[in-house]
């Protein structure tokens, strides 16, 4: 209620909200008092009625704008810690329903029953057909032309093939078991790939030290556009693709080779030659191979026994890991650009037959065996062929080359997060030449 106030004579002085109901009651004549001259007698007993209105009036002014100037102050305070979150995780600017996503393989089923034909034996198929006959052609190569054993034909039950065979079986045993999700194995690439390579040319000092710069040469077409063969060949460590070709390209590409890395279909191509032959780089360069089918480690276990340089497979932890990297990347431009369901997504892209590149997984490798990485004929364009050395012009379907640039944009950029990578992981400076 609001305090009344007396003046020197002892008379009270009106409130303000006394005056304001006086100016109302002039305003209308309808509601004025009968007699000016009895105005205030008449009106005196309705201050005692007039007051607690306005005063709970009052009170009820005071609390709504307290109440909602706290409401904005509380608001804008989860704004800013809202912001301050997204800048300080970068992790949350991934998408989580990719993520889950890309974690799926979907021909996982599939792999652990072919795995499990080739165990117990099962060639069943052409294509098992073929690699076996290329088995056979290599293994007579081994046998002495005058022995008596040299027509022998060449079968899972043949002395020649048995001695292979065990072999094969635990290679292809071992690289199944562990076959899982480990993003961890970043860390370990170096002791895997570079300290075999080191042994083989006889550097011992350099324990588990990365190679302090490498050029990851790709196969587009792009390449002939620019002479960066000596700007290549300046890396401490060159990795090359698929036997791509440099005779006659030593001015685009360069012409030194530290790392042949080659999915394994090349490999099974070279099981054919005369002496397993695979090495347009010299005999001495190694080769880092992944597996695309299980069938090919029937090739790997013979071209390891006559490969005078390391022949080395990735591990399928780091094989996984590239899976689910490229996945994302496919899933997050095929929900933007086509605006249509994650469902819908293994119909575009061949589903269980989608596969990185043989040049993502070999930039993932310098990540993790490199201190900086330059990246070199990578991408394309309208008038450049599909790849420098051949006159090949089309694509592979199960590939996404898109989503892999755009990996390898955002390893140039070095400030957004990369999937499935772990925090502790720090990825090396990355630098792309067009």
């Amino acid at each position: 209620m609001p305090r009344v106030s007396e003046n020197k004579d002892g008379s009270e002085i009106e409130p303000s909200s006394f005056k304001l109901f006086t100016t109302i009651i002039e305003s209308f004549p309808n509601l004025a008092p009968p007699s000016s001259n009895s105005s205030l007698k008449s009106i005196a007993p309705m201050k005692l009625t007039v007051r607690p209105f306005f005063g709970l009036l009052l009170f009820i002014v005071f609390v709504a704008t307290f109440t909602s100037r706290a409401m904005v102050r509380r608001g804008l305070i989860s704004i800013d810690l809202e912001s301050r979150v997204l800048i300080q995780d970068p992790q949350l600017l991934l998408n989580a329903t990719l993520l889950k996503h890309a974690a799926i393989e979907i021909g996982e089923e599939k792999t652990k029953k072919e795995i499990q034909n080739l165990l117990d034996g099962n060639f069943g198929s052409q294509a098992r057909h073929r690699t076996f006959v290329s088995w056979r052609r290599f293994i007579h190569h081994d046998v002495d032309k005058s022995s008596k054993n040299a027509n022998l034909p060449a079968t899972l039950r043949s002395p020649l093939f048995y001695r292979y065979w065990l072999d094969f079986r635990k290679i292809l045993n071992d690289w199944a078991r562990k076959k899982r999700f480990q993003p961890g194995i970043m860390s370990d690439l170096t002791r895997l790939v570079k300290v075999p390579i080191d042994r083989h040319n006889r550097v011992f000092e350099s324990g588990e030290q990365r190679y302090g710069s490498c050029a990851v040469v790709g196969n587009s077409g792009i390449l002939l556009n620019n002479d960066y063969g000596s700007l290549i060949d300046s890396h401490d460590a060159v990795i090359r693709l698929n036997n791509a070709r440099v005779d006659n390209f030593e001015h685009k590409v360069g012409k030194k080779t530290s790392i042949s890395f080659v999915n394994s279909n090349i490999l099974h191509l070279c099981a054919r030659r005369e002496g397993c032959f695979c090495h347009p780089y010299g005999a001495n360069v190694p080769i880092v191979m992944y597996i695309c089918q299980a069938v090919h480690f029937l090739d790997y276990t013979l071209c390891n026994s006559s490969h005078k340089a390391p022949l080395l497979v990735t591990d399928p932890r780091f094989d996984v890991l590239c899976a689910r990297i490229v996945k994302y990347y496919s899933l997050k431009r095929f929900v933007e650009e086509s605006r249509k369901g994650l469902e819908e997504w293994g119909n575009a892209h061949d589903g269980a037959l989608f596969h990185y590149s043989s040049g993502l997984q070999a930039v993932m490798l310098a990540l993790g065996i490199c201190d900086k990485v330059s990246i070199f004929g990578f991408g394309k364009s309208a008038s450049a062929k599909h790849h420098y050395h051949t006159n090949q012009k089309a694509e592979l379907h199960l590939h996404d080359y898109e989503a892999e640039y755009a990996f390898y944009r955002d390893l140039v950029d070095g400030h957004k997060p990369i999937p499935f990578l772990l925090d502790n992981f720090k990825v090396p400076p990355v630098v792309m030449y067009q």
